[in-house]
């Protein structure tokens, strides 16, 4: 049966959507880059990525995890990496001790060295938790990354978020999507610079021009 011009109609707008908010985040790629240079830079000094969502988010930082830990791609080097979200038991524990908001913080100050990296996902950057647990990694001097959407929430607003990347967009289901595609490009570039840096490449100590929340 031959698709009907207003399903045809629609499938170009889902399209649309998408390929609209992948390019604007693509025009910051400046400071996506920057950043996979600052992480790659802490692997190199013997770091770990700490990854972390609530909800569904918390599948996508376990997605985050393992292939930095067991790449897809043959060749490709193994990095230390962890998702909090994945202990059932820790998460559980602490939020009914201390409250849901806590969940991922207690464990950052619990693993965390300065060395080490925080990337906090949350699709409308408003989740207490992942804030939380952003603001405790901060506190540590950790390098901090968030994945959010919408608006970007409190989570880009933060001042403890060092980086954070916006898929500005009100549907969920293109902000989940170009999530994925947004950290597989961070995967793909941060083994890029590992190995430029293992060759004799210094990594940057400040991001270029202004901070990332554009507030000078």
């Amino acid at each position: 049966m031959p698709v009907t011009s207003t399903a045809g109609t629609a499938v170009d707008g889902a399209f649309s959507r998408r390929d609209a908010v992948g390019a604007r985040l693509g025009d910051d790629a400046e400071r996506i880059a920057w950043a996979c240079r600052e992480m790659a830079g802490r692997f190199r000094r013997g770091g770990k990525l700490i990854v972390f969502g609530a909800g569904g988010a918390g599948t996508d930082a376990s997605h985050v995890a393992v292939e930095f830990m067991h790449p897809v791609v043959v060749g490709k080097r193994a990095l230390p990496s962890i998702a909090l979200s994945n202990d059932a038991a820790t998460v559980s524990g602490v939020t009914g001790r201390d409250g849901a908001a806590e969940a991922f913080a207690h464990q950052i100050r619990c693993f965390a060295e300065p060395v080490d990296m925080a990337l906090g996902i949350s699709p409308d950057g408003r989740c207490p938790s992942v804030l939380r647990g952003l603001e405790a990694a901060h506190g540590l001097g950790l390098f901090t990354l968030a994945l959010t959407g919408g608006d970007g929430g409190a989570i880009a607003r933060s001042p403890a978020v060092d980086q954070v990347l916006v898929a500005d967009s009100p549907d969920p289901l293109v902000v989940k999507e170009i999530h994925v595609t947004a950290y597989h490009v961070l995967w793909e570039l941060v083994h890029v610079f590992h190995a430029r840096i293992g060759a004799g490449e210094t990594a940057p100590v400040a991001c270029p021009g202004e901070t990332a929340h554009g507030d000078g």
